[in-house]
């Protein structure tokens, strides 16, 4: 253990000496009131510690005491449904020592040490297991089954597994070899900053469905995918987040506020509970674990909650789950990042912000990926992160955001504009990519629809089109474009009203399905392929772009599911007939 001495206060960040025998990342408990802290900059013996607690009324004198050990978070069940803040204390569990004042220096262990939790075992006793291997469950919801793996760096043979109730401190098994003896129990502990092994990392070339029509037919991201989602305050990032929580294709979510107003936090807190899992019609609280870091806590903990955030989810991963991390927002994070370096009078980059903000990001967005677990067996994992950028006044070229696009492969930029128009979600889809497209080609063919990617290169070559073309219209008025480029607008109108637009609380709209975004895009293409064909053979435009069946297109998408296959044949069946008719009209 290092003891030392405060010799200077500098907001979140406090300078001991005497802390010769500490280590880089060691935390450390700061004065009588054992505030949490950790050491980020050693020089001979005086550390640089960054307090995750206020530090008014600390002063030089006061005593520093090191744990000897990272700052780690502890795994086990009793994770899901809970409420931590960025280092990890339950909210809840504070809340009932301290009031509704979060007071300093309050120590609550992570996980409920004295809660029974029932243990199957899977494995017998005389098995031979290595490091990540599954040897029991614990349903810990209606929605999650826990599974106890053998630790990190851990093997040999079962000598003892027995079926009950357990607190996560009971010995559940025995692990021997070579004759020494290793107790295994449910919880494990794991230092935020050091991302947890595997053995393989696979490509990403399976598509993470989230039933939003605008992301998974324009800009889709994979399984094990990274995404960022920019925007101004107000264009609908948080209800972008909700919506992927709600409907992405993830066994757990892990959601962060890092740094956000107390307000947006509480909407969530509240919210999360209410929203219904539409896997198990359960609160989607069953399936989630949150980190609630808001812009008035200490600045220093912001830094803590991404990477206490990132490790909990890698040990779902490691079950062989497929985990969705939201991350609201890396901007707030950045913000807690330039204050540190600031404090420690570093040589600034772009805006003030530290000369590596680019590799710290770097560092949390890869610890994203599709993997093979560590084990016997070969289970997949799969981790995907989705972080929201708060750019000040939406202005994407200052140095979090592109920072950010560096690293990130897919791009939802949203528009103040169209969130103004009541045009949700506001991805721009003319600023906005994704480059995982290529590599789901194979499998959109395989489980969507052979020519999805013929058709959604088409949806999005009008789209190009008509941004042009409105160019012309704002000049010189409607009247100047060719029967053949009115066709295009009006498509692109639907493609955008009946298509892009979707609406979250709408009970059908809410989600669509890959085959339903197929037979949508169909319905749009053909009345735009068969109205074409109609001008050649001579049909009156004004009446091409209003025949009646475009309302029905318009409204498949408030279908349900099992009815739009028969309601896409009745489209075509009433297209044919009123263009059939278009044309009668108009050789008369």
């Amino acid at each position: 253990m290092a003891n030392g001495i405060i010799t200077k206060v500098a907001g979140p960040l406090v300078i001991a000496e005497g802390m010769r025998s500490a280590n880089m990342f060691d935390v450390v408990r700061v004065s009588k009131q054992r505030l949490i802290g950790e050491i980020i900059e050693i020089h001979g013996d005086k550390a640089s510690i960054q307090v995750y607690e206020e530090t008014s009324g600390l002063g030089p004198g006061e005593e520093v005491e090191s744990t000897g050990a990272p700052l780690s978070v502890e795994l086990g069940p009793g994770l899901i449904g809970s409420i931590y803040d960025g280092i990890q204390r339950p909210l809840n569990e504070i809340m009932k020592v301290a009031g509704n004042n979060l007071t300093r220096g309050v120590e609550v262990p992570s996980l409920n040490h004295k809660k029974k939790w029932h243990f199957v075992p899977l494995v017998k006793k005389g098995s031979v297991v290595r490091a990540g291997d599954v040897i029991g469950t614990v349903k810990e919801t209606n929605a999650v089954v826990h599974k106890i793996m053998v630790p990190n760096k851990m093997e040999g043979t079962i000598s003892f597994i027995k079926e009950g109730d357990y607190t996560i401190d009971e010995v559940v098994a025995v692990l021997e070899k070579d004759g020494k003896k290793q107790d295994l129990t449910m919880a494990v502990k794991w230092p935020v900053r050091v991302g947890r092994p595997y053995k393989k990392k696979l490509s990403p070339d399976i598509l993470l469905t989230t039933g939003q029509r605008t992301i998974d037919t324009l800009f889709p991201i994979a399984k094990g995918g990274v995404a960022a989602v920019p925007g101004p305050f107000g264009s609908g990032k948080t209800v972008v987040q909700h919506q992927l929580a709600k409907w992405a294709a993830a066994d757990i979510i892990v959601y962060i506020g890092c740094g956000e107003r107390g307000n947006e936090m509480t909407d969530v807190l509240n919210e999360f509970p209410e929203l219904k899992d539409p896997r198990t019609g359960n609160s989607l609280m069953e399936r989630t674990v949150l980190i609630a870091n808001t812009s008035d806590m200490p600045v220093a903990a912001r830094e803590a909650s991404i990477y206490t955030g990132i490790t909990i989810a890698e040990y779902f991963r490691d079950m062989g789950y497929t985990v969705a991390l939201m991350a609201d927002s890396t901007s707030r994070w950045a913000e807690a990042l330039r204050e540190m370096s600031g404090r420690l009078e570093e040589m600034p980059g772009e805006e003030g912000y530290p000369a590596y903000l680019g590799s710290r990001l770097a560092q949390f967005y890869e610890r994203a990926g599709r993997v093979i677990v560590n084990g016997s067996g070969d289970t997949e994992g799969a981790l995907s992160v989705i972080g929201a950028v708060s750019p000040p006044g939406g202005d994407i070229s200052e140095p979090v955001s592109q920072a950010t696009l560096r690293i990130v492969k897919v791009f939802w930029g949203l528009d103040a504009s169209l969130a103004y128009k009541r045009h949700f979600p506001a991805i721009n889809w003319l600023t906005s990519y994704s480059l995982y497209t290529d590599q789901l080609e194979n499998w959109f063919s395989e489980n969507a629809s052979p020519d999805f990617m013929k058709l959604r290169g088409r949806i999005m070559s009008l789209l190009q089109d008509e941004s042009e073309l409105q160019e012309i219209v704002n000049l010189v008025g409607m009247d100047a474009l060719s029967p053949t480029d009115r066709l295009k607008l009006e498509t692109a109108r639907s493609i955008r009203e009946d298509y892009l637009h979707q609406n979250a609380f709408d009970p059908v709209d809410t989600y669509t399905s890959l085959k339903k975004q197929v037979l949508m895009m169909r319905a749009i293409l053909l009345c735009y392929d068969k109205s074409v064909e109609a001008l050649e053979s001579g049909a009156n435009v004004e009446l091409l772009v209003n025949i009646l069946v475009r309302e029905r297109i318009g409204r498949l998408k408030y279908e349900d599911e099992k009815k739009v296959d028969q309601e896409f044949e009745s489209i075509q069946a009433i297209l044919d007939k009123e263009i059939k008719d278009v044309i009668e009209r108009s050789g008369d």
